[in-house]
Order: C-alpha cells, then structure tokens, then sequence
C-alpha cells in the first residue's frame, strides 16, 4: 500500500514551499498520516543568503558613533577608553548572532543607561535569534560604561555589546 501515489502530494509539497517563502522560513517538515502503512514524510527546506553578516564588520566600530539616537550618551566615552571596544577585559560580548534590542519592547524605556549600577544576572538587553527573545544577563555587578551597539542592531557572535566596569 506504500507504492500507492497521491495526486495531492505534489500540490501539497508545493504549498508547503509557498509557505516557506512567505513566511521567511528556511525549513519545514511535515508528517502525513493516510492510514495504517501509508504515510508521507516531507522536509521541504531552503538555504539563506548569509552574505549581509560579514558585511557587519567593516562599518560595526562607526555606526554607534554616527548614530545620533537612544545610544548616542554612549558615544561621549568612547574616545576616554581608547582602543578596540573588543579587547576590553571589562567588555560584554554577544552570546549569539542576532539582532540586539535595548528595551523591552518598542518604546518602553531601556534595560539600562550609561551610568547605572547593575547587580549580577540582571538583563541588559535581549539579542534576538531565529525569532525567539533571548535575555542578555550581566556577567558580573558593576557600572556601565559604555554602550556600544544601538537598539535594533545586527550583532554577531563574540562582538562587544557594553562595557561594564
């Protein structure tokens, strides 16, 4: 009985594509059950450009200094330290590529500023990954000092985020 063809399949498959392009997916697997000893199994998937994320590199160090916005009170340490942001020992860096958002949400007030004091554990920013929210703890208790990214931007894995000294 598995010999026997579904007309519907083709279709099927074809759906779950469009799917997969509409929704921005890069993968979907289904599992059809027709009966006892009849079945059909379908991983339809697809490969993303990742071209944009080396491209991060080059202009990652300008653009939190260019930015006129909710980081720009980061930018008045940035020449006080000196050096690159990444070999600070004191830096806090990216766990995950993603994208790194200094609220809670849109236009709620941010995890913290340059300036607060913060406790060990406690969030700082959520970096947001294959569409789940990930909490970004403290590492350690101390003052932040610097802000290196803006809010809503593109962060890599083992990039600088803070500096909390």
């Amino acid at each position: 009985m598995a010999d026997k063809s579904h007309d519907g399949d083709v279709a099927f498959i074809k759906a779950l594509a469009e799917l997969l392009e509409q929704n921005d997916l890069t993968e979907i697997e289904v599992m059809r059950e027709y009966g006892e000893d009849d079945s059909l199994n379908v991983r339809v998937s697809r490969q993303m450009a990742v071209a944009p994320a080396p491209a991060y590199h080059a202009p990652a160090p300008a653009a939190p200094q260019a930015q006129a916005t909710p980081a720009a009170p980061a930018t008045p340490a940035a020449p006080a330290t000196g050096g690159d942001p990444a070999q600070d020992p004191d830096a806090l860096t990216s766990p995950m590529v993603g994208t790194a958002y200094l609220a809670p949400e849109p236009g709620s007030p941010n995890f913290v500023s340059v300036g607060d004091k913060v406790a060990e554990g406690q969030t700082l920013m959520i970096v947001e990954a294959m569409k789940t929210m990930n909490q970004i703890p403290s590492p350690r208790a101390g003052t932040v000092t610097r802000i290196l990214i803006g809010d809503g931007d593109p962060v890599e894995f083992g990039s600088p985020l803070m500096i909390i000294s």
